[in-house]
């Protein structure tokens, strides 16, 4: 596509400022950025004023397994999940496209070290507890680590020089997430660079549509798998491949999972699993009204009071039947950095544009069920979000010492 061409097609969508850059750029670098223009899903810039406007569904509790009950039941869905785990059946996916960036780490999320008296890092703390797993189920699991653009490359390099902490390596794969550009209020799209857009993960629900596209399709028919767990980095305290998890949502005949923790208080801001319109979904904090947060069961407990963990697990032949539905895009105001015409790089501190993103609470509601399993708080909940206060680095740390860990 020769500068013509681009300004007849970058004029057609309103963004003739993109020229501006391209001819600050040298050849090569022009036909980068001529190829990311190429690849945009023009239509994500006209869902800004439809997504003010969309509507959800109607919502309703959606009843979960207690750990009263989980407990009554344990051994016979321990034995049925380590069964499953060790005919090869499981899979486990990490969401890790995420930076550091905010924990003052300049590489990726799983690269953050949260030792106090040796090197304790994030991937380190989770590669251990699916490897905790294995031994028990004498089997592997097959991990497949997604990545983003910004970060494979050092992912990749990090765990490499780690050793994989042990795990082997022929039963790790990495796949790296789609991206989708990042607009100004305004919809104009914001560049990183002069020979590059703004470009971010499509969101947590294009985790297995990013597969698909990795050509990993084959790659878990032939591990044979059937279940896969998906979860995040951000959780240094959860368990992955779960036995128990496995066995109760086989068990209750559930084409899905998640593990959820029981709300602190009414307005914890956390997403709760629940009914829309009879089928499973997730509803955000600030989506309840005072009457959903507040509403009781008869025993007094909070109605809606699964708050989810982003910790998943997914038949894999309900997920293939799902695969040519396009989840819906959802519009989130972020803060994002960008470069402007003059060749400043500004760090907003506040929300300046937005990001397209895919959620996996729309993937959970084309399931016709999902098993809320609760887990006890304190010893699966220890998210890193943040470098200080609420679900930082010191409140993980305190857990993890807590639940026995030497850090």
């Amino acid at each position: 596509m020769n500068r013509s061409e681009l300004a007849i097609l970058l004029k057609e969508h309103n963004q003739e400022h993109i020229l501006d850059y391209y001819d600050k750029s040298s050849i090569s670098d022009r036909n980068k950025l001529v190829s990311q223009i190429q690849n945009i899903d023009w239509g994500l810039l006209g869902l800004i004023d439809r997504e003010k406007t969309q509507q959800r569904g109607n919502f309703e509790p959606l009843e979960g397994m207690s750990i009263e009950q989980i407990d009554a039941n344990k051994k016979p869905y321990y034995d049925m999940g380590i069964k499953t785990i060790s005919d090869g059946k499981v899979a486990a996916v990490l969401l890790a496209g995420g930076q550091g960036t905010r924990l003052g780490c300049d590489g990726p999320k799983g690269m953050v070290n949260i030792g106090l008296t040796k090197d304790v890092f994030i991937f380190e703390l989770l590669i251990k507890n699916i490897m905790s797993v294995t031994v028990e189920a004498n089997a592997w699991i097959p991990l497949y680590i997604m990545t983003s653009i910004k970060n494979n490359e050092q992912t990749i390099a990090f765990l490499e020089d780690q050793d994989y902490f042990g795990y082997p390596k022929e039963y790790i794969t990495f796949y790296i997430q789609d991206m989708t550009p990042s607009v100004d209020f305004e919809g104009k799209l914001l560049m990183e660079s002069n020979d590059s857009l703004s470009l971010s993960p499509n969101g947590n629900g294009g985790w297995f549509s990013s597969m698909v596209k990795a050509n990993l399709l084959d790659d878990l028919h032939r591990h044979s798998i059937e279940w896969i767990n998906v979860f995040s980095v951000d959780n240094v305290l959860q368990k992955i491949a779960d036995p128990i998890f496995i066995g109760a949502t086989i068990a209750s005949n559930s084409q899905s999972g998640a593990k959820v923790v029981r709300k602190a208080n009414p307005n914890e801001r956390v997403g709760v699993l629940c009914l829309e319109d009879g089928k499973p979904s997730i509803v955000e904090y600030y989506e309840m009204t005072d009457e959903m947060a507040n509403a009781r069961n008869d025993n007094g407990d909070l109605s809606y009071a699964h708050g989810v963990i982003l910790n998943y697990l997914f038949r894999l032949d309900k997920l293939e039947d799902i695969l040519n539905i396009d989840l819906p895009i959802h519009v989130v105001e972020k803060k994002i950095p960008y470069l402007t015409m003059d060749g400043q790089y500004i760090k907003p501190s506040k929300p300046n544009g937005y990001k397209f993103e895919e959620l996996v609470l729309d993937m959970i509601h084309l399931f016709d069920n999902c098993l809320p399993f609760e887990v006890v708080r304190e010893n699966e909940f220890a998210p890193i979000k943040n470098a200080t206060g609420v679900d930082s680095i010191s409140t993980a740390r305190q857990l993890l010492m807590e639940n026995g860990y030497n850090l």
